[in-house]
C-alpha cells in the first residue's frame, strides 16, 4: 500500500450549500394540494357562471411553480473551501455553473465577521490587500460557526511542525 503524502491530506476541506427547506417531496405535494385547491375554486367561480377566472388561477399555481423552480435551482451554487498547509483554496461554482477559484496564503490569513447595516454580517478572508466575502448564503450563525472553524484550523496549521 502506498504512503500518502501529508502535504497532499488537507486540514480542512468543507463544501457549503445554499439551504432549501422544503425537499423536492414535499414540493411535489405542496404543487399537488395547490393546484388541487386552485381547480376547486376555479370549478365554483366557474359553476356561477364566472368561467374566465379558471384561467387566472391556473396563472398564479404556474407562477408560483416557476418561482420554486428558481429557488432551487439557485441552491445548485456552492463553495469549497479547502486548507492545506502551503493554502486556502476557495473553490465558487455559480447556480449557473461559472467557477471561480481564489487562493490564500495560510500563515498570513485573518478571518473576520464584518456588521453591515441591520443584523447582517459577512464573513471574510482577508490577506494582503485583498479580501473575500463566503458563505453570503448561509445564515448568520452558521456563517460565525464556520469563522470558528476556520480559526481553529488555521490556528492548528499554524502550531504544526514545519515538514523536514
Amino acid at each position: 500500500m502506498a504512503k500518502t503524502d501529508p502535504r497532499e491530506t488537507p486540514e480542512l476541506d468543507l463544501m457549503l450549500h445554499p439551504h432549501r427547506s422544503l425537499s423536492p417531496t414535499g414540493f411535489w405535494i405542496l404543487m399537488s394540494v395547490l393546484a388541487g385547491l386552485s381547480f376547486a375554486g376555479g370549478i365554483v367561480f366557474w359553476s356561477i357562471g364566472a368561467w374566465p377566472v379558471i384561467g387566472f388561477v391556473g396563472v398564479d399555481v404556474m407562477l408560483v411553480y416557476i418561482a420554486f423552480r428558481a429557488s432551487y435551482a439557485g441552491g445548485r451554487a456552492y463553495e469549497q473551501l479547502r486548507l492545506s498547509p502551503e493554502a486556502l483554496l476557495v473553490r465558487r461554482v455559480s447556480a449557473g455553473g461559472i467557477e471561480e477559484t481564489y487562493t490564500f496564503q495560510p500563515y498570513w490569513l485573518r478571518v473576520e465577521i464584518e456588521a453591515q447595516r441591520g443584523r447582517q454580517t459577512r464573513l471574510m478572508l482577508i490577506s494582503h490587500g485583498r479580501s473575500l466575502a463566503i458563505g453570503t448564503f448561509l445564515a448568520p450563525e452558521e456563517r460565525a460557526a464556520l469563522a470558528r472553524t476556520l480559526r481553529a484550523a488555521l490556528a492548528r496549521l499554524k502550531q504544526a511542525p514545519a515538514a523536514m
